[in-house]
Formats: C-alpha cells, structure tokens, sequence
C-alpha cells in the first residue's frame, strides 16, 4: 500500500512539475515577443490601478462594465494620450531642431575650459572625455528621436490592454490575488503597497520632472543659455537624481557665464535655480509624500538606471517601481517563509 502511495505521489509530483515547466517556458515565450509592447502594457496596469476606483464606481451606477470600460477608456484617450503625443511630438520637433554634430555641442565646454586653462594655468578636462561624453549625449537624442514609432505602437497597446482589464475588473483582480503564493493578509498588504507605489511612481516623477524642465526652460530663456531647451530637457531628467538633482544642469550653465565673464548672468541663473528651479522640487516633493508613498532615494537610482535599459525614456516611471516591486516582496518572501517565530 505504501508503495502505491509512493507511486501515486511520485506521479502526481512529476506531473505538477511538468505543467510548471510550461507554464515557465510558454511564459518566457510570450514575455520574449510581447517584450517591445512591454511599455505600453505596463502603462495600461499603471493607468488601471490609478482609474479602477472610478470604473468600479460608474460599472455600480450603469450595471454595465463595458459601458464603463469605454467611458474610462475614451476619457483616457481625450485627456492623457491626446496631451501626452502632442507633447511627444513637441519634444521630438525640438530635438530634431538641435544641431547633434558633437563639435558644436562641446564648443560652450571647450571654450570655458580654454578660458579657465589660460587664466589659472589649470586643465580641468581633455577634450577627449567631453567628446565621449557628447557623443553619448548625441546617441541618447537620436535614440529618442528613432523610438516615435514605437511609442505610439505602445501607445495603442495600453489603450486595448486598459480596456480589457477595466472590462475584467473585480474578477480579474481576484483571479491575479488568487495566484499570490501568500497567506491572504499578505496578499492584501502587497496589493496595497502595490497601488501606493504605482501612484507614487507614476504620478510624483514625470510630474516633478516635467514642472521642473518648466521653470527652467523659461529661466534659460531669459538669461541666454545656449540650447535651453535641450538644457531644460536634461534639467527635467535629472530631477530624478538626488541631493544634487537638477543642479546636475544649472550650476555648470551658471558657471560657464562666470568664466565668459558674464557675471550678471552668472549670479542670476544660480539665484534663478537655487530659488525657483530646486525649491519647485522641495515643494512638490512636499506636497506629494503627503499624499502618495516616499520612495527611498537609492530605490529612485537604481530604478532610473534599469529602467532607462529596459524599455528606454518611459523607464523613468517605470524602473524605479520594479525595484520597488523587487524590494516589496523580498520583504514579503523573508516575513513569510525567513522570519524565526518571536518568542
């Protein structure tokens, strides 16, 4: 009898593994030809989680939850992607504007270092590493330029993703919470640390960078700094970055109008970005973690740096909430299988 048990156990086990191994390997199949929709997929979850509350309430109210899902999803179209692809095209009209031969972008350096080499005697850096570091500046603005196609694939999948999952609703959700390998007070921690994260994420970064390119570009405007807006496009990036953020950008601009002797320029485009570009960024940031998750700093690096590998520009957003994610249920993993019992 025991031998049977055995047996039957045996096979059953055998079995089980075998259907993971294709569940894993069709997984991976898919992941690998869906991976350039990758963008617009996470963007429809992102989108999801932020208007799932108003689609539940209106599905309540109609009684119809395709009715909803195309009101929610109409409503996402006309007031996020229609702004968001103007502006896309904005940017790239502007990027397509600048002149990326690498000469001319190292032109502003080497003429601040040439000034700073015959007054002070000092080299501060060889034309080589500022070459390098346009070129890499060069490729990254091509890259943009070269991916407006397949923004606006992803763009179209996050629109028939976001109806499909707002037409599934509170049944998809159960069925995603039902396949979570945890207890279920665990399950309901994660998916709340999960909504917290995404609305953090996907709502306090773009909109932290794009007020801060903003301000920039009208105070590079006003004071005459050499491609403000491409200067004010990397102000907004490096927003992300932290302590130093954005003075990545305006305090070397700042500077460059000192050693050109512009000192009038100089001391108002540093007391024009102490004051308004930094100080928008403490404000926001304020205002946001009252409202939306504090995301740790080395979290936001880490995430920006992975992000912009795996799915490029939109990785922003994106990046830092899968290191979010990766954090969240390592936690979640130890206090559930790893943590010794208390007394």
């Amino acid at each position: 009898m025991a031998e049977e048990n055995k047996k039957v156990i045996s096979r059953e086990f055998i079995w089980e593994c075998a259907l993971l191994i294709l569940i894993i390997g069709l997984g991976i199949i898919l992941f690998h030809y869906a991976s350039m929709f990758l963008s617009g997929i996470l963007g429809a979850f992102t989108l999801y989680i932020l208007l799932r509350k108003y689609s539940f309430r209106l599905t309540e109210k109609t009684g119809k939850p395709v009715f909803s899902a195309s009101v929610i999803t109409i409503a996402v179209i006309l007031f996020i992607i229609v702004p968001l692809s103007l502006l896309a095209w904005f940017i790239i009209a502007k990027l397509q504007q600048v002149n990326w031969n690498t000469g001319d972008i190292i032109a502003p350096a080497m003429q601040a270092i040439d000034i700073v080499k015959e007054k002070f005697g000092i080299d501060l850096i060889s034309e080589k590493s500022i070459a390098f570091a346009a070129g890499k500046l060069t490729s990254f603005g091509q890259s943009i330029i070269n991916g407006i196609g397949d923004f606006f694939i992803n763009i179209l999948a996050a629109v028939l993703v976001l109806f499909f999952l707002l037409t599934g609703g509170k049944k998809m959700e159960n069925y995603l919470s039902s396949l979570i390998p945890m207890k279920k007070i665990n399950r309901q921690e994660t998916i709340e640390k999960v909504n917290i994260m995404v609305k953090s994420n996907a709502i306090g970064i773009p909109l932290i960078a794009l007020t801060q390119g903003v301000i920039a570009w009208i105070g590079y405007m006003l004071f005459g700094v050499p491609n403000a807006f491409l200067t004010a496009f990397l102000t907004g990036l490096c927003s992300v970055v932290p302590i130093v953020g954005t003075m990545i950008v305006w305090v070397p601009a700042g500077v460059y109008f000192a050693i050109l002797g512009m000192w009038g320029k100089a001391v108002g485009l540093l007391i024009f970005g102490a004051v308004c570009i930094s100080q928008s960024d403490n404000l926001f940031r304020f205002i946001l973690q009252k409202k939306l998750a504090d995301t740790h700093p080395l979290i936001t690096i880490f995430g920006v740096v992975v992000g912009l590998q795996m799915f490029g520009f939109i990785g922003i957003i994106f990046g830092p909430l899968i290191v979010s994610l990766f954090m969240l249920f390592l936690d979640m993993f130890r206090k559930e299988y790893l943590a010794d019992d208390e007394n």
